[in-house]
């Protein structure tokens, strides 16, 4: 997602401010954009008398104390982030988010919580403690029980929040708390209307259970595919059992993935997340089904998708973006004037489908 224009002519202007005068090129390199588009800036920048132009040079026209602009974070402010251990998804989260931090000088401290409930809460205080002035954070919430537990204490941090992938419930404390997530709906969308599209009528949905994700897909799932006209059966049930150990499931949502697929006489698969997806996959080349000649396969996170045997098909929630764009939204936030808050927002960024080598025409359904 794009940077705010007034956020970066902003950090243009702080940049020149704290040099004296700057180079074009350079600011372009600074704010990964490119050149013209500083061009395009100093210029509106100079007709508003903030700026005045050289041959490629920059310079303030402003006394030091008035040309750093108020938007403009302190070079003090510190967000923390807290995600859980062991999360592979978030690290191209992380990455956006660390991206524009740094590019407006605002310190990362990164605190990962374990896997245990209400495992993020005494991180945050802790962080608060230490002088933090804004938070992003995605609880691990592996049910509801978990997310009712930290509304009322998150929603009173005191300090700028944003939640990332994560979704407030309509009327919680959380309702008006920033956040952003990638769009599973569409993500779902996404991957049935591949498979339907190759001609596969028959599909089984296997996702985790532990997890806001997993829940989200779940629902979308059952929507979309329970809805569709050229779907003539599918089916749901658990990727790998200790997913589901919040149960209670039937023995349908507890089969392993490919046996219901023969019950169903599925010829398609969709996979959460993507390790759990090669694993299946692993177990049909034991079982002597064969992707995608037997079985379409396609894999949901695209962490590793495109690594295994063959690439898998995947939807890409955009994760890199979700990092960036709450950064940007915590940046506004800590820069708001007292009295000036602007109403809540939630960001909702579409996924993308990598179409690879494990999907492809239908074929007739195994025999049950």
């Amino acid at each position: 997602m794009r940077e705010p224009v007034d956020l970066r002519r902003q950090r243009i202007l702080a940049a020149v401010q704290a040099r004296g005068t700057a180079r074009v090129r350079d600011l372009a390199d600074e704010l990964q954009v490119s050149v013209v588009t500083v061009r395009r800036d100093v210029e509106e920048l100079t007709r508003e008398g903030r700026l005045s132009r050289g041959h490629g040079v920059v310079r303030s026209t402003l006394p030091a104390r008035e040309s750093a602009p108020e938007a403009v974070p302190a070079a003090g402010d510190r967000v923390a982030v807290v995600v859980p251990v062991r999360h592979s998804y978030l690290t191209e989260t992380l990455h956006g988010a660390r991206t524009v931090l740094e590019r407006a000088g605002v310190r990362m401290a990164l605190h990962l919580a374990p896997q245990a409930s209400g495992a993020e809460r005494p991180l945050v205080e802790r962080a608060l403690a230490d002088g933090a002035d804004g938070l992003l954070i995605a609880p691990r919430w592996r049910g509801r029980a978990d997310e009712e537990a930290d509304h009322e204490w998150l929603a009173g941090t005191g300090v700028p929040t944003v939640l990332m992938e994560r979704r407030p419930w309509r009327g919680s404390a959380l309702h008006a708390l920033d956040s952003v997530c990638s769009d599973h709906w569409y993500g779902a969308h996404l991957a049935v209307e591949h498979l339907v599209g190759l001609g596969h009528r028959r599909i089984v949905v296997a996702t985790r259970h532990d997890s806001p994700t997993a829940r989200s897909l779940r629902a979308a799932f059952t929507e979309i595919a329970g809805a569709h006209p050229l779907v003539e059966r599918w089916a749901w049930t658990l990727v790998a059992p200790e997913a589901g150990a919040d149960g209670p499931y039937s023995a349908d949502e507890t089969a392993e993935p490919p046996a219901l697929m023969r019950k169903v006489g599925a010829t398609a698969m969709v996979l959460h997340g993507d390790v759990d997806a090669l694993m299946v996959v692993q177990r049909l080349a034991e079982e002597g089904v064969r992707v995608p000649e037997d079985c379409s396969v396609v894999a949901y996170d695209d962490v590793v998708a495109g690594l295994a045997a063959p690439p898998l098909t995947a939807v890409s929630p955009p994760k890199a973006e979700v990092g960036h764009t709450a950064a940007e939204l915590l940046l506004q936030r800590l820069t708001e004037a007292p009295g000036g808050r602007r109403p809540g927002r939630r960001v909702e960024l579409l996924p993308r489908l990598m179409v690879r080598g494990s999907t492809d025409r239908s074929v007739e359904p195994l025999d049950e």
